[in-house]
């Protein structure tokens, strides 16, 4: 299976050598990865039309949903794994850990209260309450897997 691999990893200071054992572990389980940083685009229209088109001519996604520069995942990543459910492809999303969204706002931004029976966070703003580790429109329609690359590429066998 040729699996795009989506996430806030290609802003890593190491990010050539992270796509590279991603390279390795996707070949490893017998998959091809098509990763971001392989394109030769350097504007922003052009990184986003190469980044489309390797999420068509991919057979499946792999997104990193770990919370990027705060409580959620990376939006881009959130974009990527929309456009693959819209063209049906299957999405395996993995985190650290599956706590919930009330669990993470409470550990990451400083409490979480509950006011007429709903959590609210620090602002004054309602947090999703549906047991999920993210929101629901990532959390029902993505297979999400507690872990890393390894662990998500592991649960390909099992997504239908």
């Amino acid at each position: 299976m040729k699996i795009y691999l989506a996430g806030p990893d290609v802003f890593r200071p190491d990010a050539l050598q992270w796509a590279e054992a991603a390279r390795k572990a996707c070949r490893q389980a017998g998959h091809e990865a098509l990763i971001p940083l392989d394109g030769v685009e350097t504007t922003a229209a052009g990184i986003f039309n190469a980044n489309i088109a390797q999420i068509r001519a991919a057979d499946a996604i792999l997104a990193n949903l770990n919370p990027f520069r705060g409580c959620e995942p990376d939006s881009g990543t959130c974009v990527e794994v929309g456009y693959a459910l819209a063209l049906g492809k299957p999405v395996v999303g993995y985190l650290d850990s599956l706590e919930t969204t009330v669990e993470r706002v409470r550990s990451r931004l400083g409490g979480v209260t509950v006011i007429d029976g709903r959590p609210v966070d620090a602002d004054g703003l309602h947090v999703e309450d549906f047991g999920l580790p993210l929101n629901l429109m990532l959390g029902i329609p993505v297979k999400l897997v507690a872990g890393g690359l390894a662990e998500a590429l592991a649960s390909f066998d099992k997504v239908s």
